[in-house]
Parts: C-alpha cells; structure tokens; sequence
C-alpha cells in the first residue's frame, strides 16, 4: 500500500522493491534500481504512506509452510490473573492464535500469468540499470515477450540483467484486467484497446493491493472492532475493480487508498497492543543499513521504513507491521517473521533470506533465497 509517510507513486512503471513508496499500497509499482544512493527516498507531506509496491517473483519454490504460524487454529486463551506476569516475561507463549490464514481468500490477488495478456511486461517502464539490462518506455512490449505472452527469458531472467522482474507482483490485477475488464480480447488482436489496457492496469494492480491488505485485516481476530468497516471497503474496491475501462480510469485511488488506510492502521494497533511490553516505533524511519542483527521488533511499527540492505538477521519480528516498509537487499536470513502484519511476496522477493527464515503462512520462500 502507499499512505502515510510519503507521497504515494503516481506511475505506472515496475518497481523491484516491496516498498519504496509510502506506507500505502503502491500507487504503480515502479521498476528501479536496487541502488541505495539516495533512490527510493519519498517526499513526505503530511502523514501520507510509503507505497508497499514492488513484485512478485515468477516461478517461486512452493509455499514453505511448516514451522509458521504454530498455533493457529487455537482458541485464544485467556491469562489467568496470576499469570499476567509469567506472560510479560514469556512473550513467546502468545503466539498467533489471533491470526487466520487468510491464504485462500487471497487466491484470486496472486497472479496468474497464464490468464494475462503479458501486461507488466508491456504497460510498465523500466530504465536500464541494475535491476534492467536496457530501456523501456511504457506501453512497449518487452522484446522478451513471445507471442504467447509468456516471457522468453524467464528461466533466466537475473542471469540476463532482469532481477527487477523477478520481484514484481501485480496481486492479480493482471488477469483482472485482461480476463474482466475487456472480456479475454487481447491486445493483439484488437490493437486499439492496447493504450486503455495499459492505462488500466496499473490502476487495477493498486485495488488489487489493497484487496490483499484488507483481506488479511479480516483473518486477524484482535481487529474486530473495525470489521465492519473493512468488509464495506472490501465489498467497495471489489466493486470498482469490476468496472469497465473509463471508470477505473476516473478513480482517485490516492484517496482511496488514504480511505482504506485508517482503518489498516487502526487493525495493526489492534493487534500489535496485544504483544506484552513497549513496542518500537520506526515508523518511515530511515534504517538504510542499520546493524538490526537479532534485535527485538516484535510488535513494532515499520510502516513505510527504509530497510534497504540493512541486516535483520535473526531479528525477531513477529506480529511488526510491515506495510510499505522497503526491504530491498535486506538481510533477513534466520530472522521471525511469524504473523508478520501487511508483509507481500513482493518485499519477500526483493530482500534476501535462507532456509531458517519464518514466513507468514499466505507467502512463499523465494526460489533465489
């Protein structure tokens, strides 16, 4: 997502990171360089979020799934008074009952490339750099993409200079697009729906961000009292996803997004008020680099964070929220990200892990870890 620590993106071009925008969802995923040099700083007017954009890595190793998320499935227990103080000194023991995997909910918000129309390789830009071995303007199809619309390089797409690629999700919206927007008539075959289509689109990746934060809102028990309200946003931003052309188009999805982010804020702090002790708050910190190694974040806020190439390994970040926080390079290697808030795949792929990192349940082990 993209609110409130910067100013949401506005292009549509891809972007290889999981957050280098505001705390938002992403406003056009952007393609740019791993390179920290001052890139992916936002503006930061007023409160809004940094974007939560960034990709999603074809092909990834099926989901790692074991190991996360123990205790699911549990009724939430109940501390008996004498116990509060053996709780606020054994956090580990309020484990994650409060949250639902809300994996299956989220099916139709992760891509489908096969249904799509090959559009992030033609709607967005990309300029030559670490992460795209040459230029391209938007609404030009890749020169990698064959006629089927599948990419011919995929298998080797960071051997071939294309690692921004790799980290690019559209939570869907690609299929969206091509199979329900403009009913499976491609733009091949009608040439004059090519710039509509690739205008949509990255209006659609943004609902359908935000589709996949609100979704996970619903699977977490802490933030009942806002349910109400998120199941009339759900219920709306579906509604405008199914819209025609002219209509997603006319969106102000800033707002929206801004709409929908108050009540994303508001379930956080629901659930991250039921982690014993003071939690940190860094919040649209810069963290670029920071020695995090083994440190205690549970609970805490980084919504919109710079966390490029910092080292969070072994880092305990159960139940932080996430959102927006830009985790480029990271290393999280051994680190716990169990019931992790607003985490995507996008922030996943474009950080570096191993085996011993802890995933929420509804993503996966990226193939390149």
């Amino acid at each position: 997502m993209s609110a409130q620590h910067g100013a949401p993106s506005s292009g549509g071009r891809k972007r290889p990171s999981a957050g280098g925008g505001s705390e938002q969802p992403s406003a056009g995923g952007r393609k740019r360089s791993t390179a920290t040099g001052g890139q992916g700083r936002p503006s930061r007017p007023g409160e809004r979020e940094r974007s939560g954009a960034a990709g999603r890595e074809r092909g990834t190793a099926g989901r790692d799934r074991s190991a996360q998320q123990a205790g699911n499935g549990r009724p939430a227990r109940t501390p008996r008074p004498d116990q509060k103080a053996r709780d606020r000194a054994a956090p580990q023991d309020l484990e994650a009952p409060r949250i639902r995997d809300t994996s299956a909910d989220r099916e139709d918000l992760q891509a489908d490339c096969a249904s799509c129309f090959g559009l992030c390789c033609v709607a967005l830009p990309f300029a030559r750099s670490a992460d795209f071995a040459v230029d391209k303007p938007a609404g030009k199809p890749c020169a990698n993409l064959r006629p089927d619309f599948r990419c011919g390089i995929h298998a080797q797409l960071r051997d071939k200079g294309y690692s921004g690629c790799t980290v690019f999700d559209c939570f869907g919206a690609g299929q969206k697009v091509s199979q329900v927007t403009f009913g499976g008539t491609d733009w091949r075959q009608a040439p004059e729906t090519a710039r509509s289509m690739s205008e949509v689109f990255p209006v659609m990746r943004q609902l359908h961000e935000l589709l996949w934060y609100v979704t996970e809102a619903l699977g977490l028990a802490p933030a009942r009292p806002v349910h109400k309200e998120l199941r009339r946003a759900l219920a709306r931003v579906e509604g405008l996803t199914r819209g025609d052309a002219e209509s997603i188009l006319a969106l102000d999805v800033n707002a929206l997004r801004g709409e929908v982010n108050v009540l994303l804020l508001r379930a956080s702090e629901l659930v991250r008020a039921q982690v014993p002790g003071r939690k940190k708050n860094h919040r649209g910190a810069d963290l670029i680099g920071a020695r995090l190694s083994g440190a205690d974040l549970r609970g805490a806020s980084l919504r919109g964070a710079l966390l490029v190439a910092a080292d969070l390994g072994g880092a305990d970040l159960r139940d932080a929220d996430l959102i927006g926080a830009d985790l480029r390079d990271a290393d999280l290697a051994g680190a716990d990200l169990t019931g992790a808030l607003f985490l995507t795949q996008a922030q996943l792929n474009a950080a570096r892990g191993d085996a011993a990192t802890t995933l929420p349940a509804a993503l996966s082990r990226p193939a390149h870890w």
